[in-house]
């Protein structure tokens, strides 16, 4: 499915690029919300594990160490529908704290 947003948002963003409009993909990580939290904690249950042990184990997957803030997805976002990026249109923008390792 994201194989096909991806292409969906790139032929997206060049249909209406003469009309000034811009088509970003946010391609987020593991951010701080209670989905993730409840996710987290599906894991363990299924898992029999403890909650801890999956926060820890995610956390390895994460170069920077850590979830992200919803704040810091919210910054991106912000950044992306401002006019300084006015020229920014059928690119995709990785809020992952270096998560997703392919180019």
């Amino acid at each position: 499915m994201r194989v096909a947003l991806l292409a969906w948002s790139k032929t997206l963003a060049t249909e209406v690029a003469a009309e000034g409009i811009t088509v970003n993909v946010i391609m987020s990580g593991r951010v701080v919300t209670d989905r993730l939290r409840q996710l987290d904690g599906a894991r363990a249950q299924r898992e029999n594990i403890s909650y801890d042990s999956v926060v820890q184990a995610s956390l390895k997957q994460i170069p920077m160490g850590r979830y992200g803030d919803p704040q810091e997805y919210g910054d991106a976002a912000t950044f992306l529908a401002s006019q300084n990026t006015s020229f920014i249109t059928g690119s995709v923008i990785r809020v992952d704290g270096g998560q997703i390792q392919a180019i």
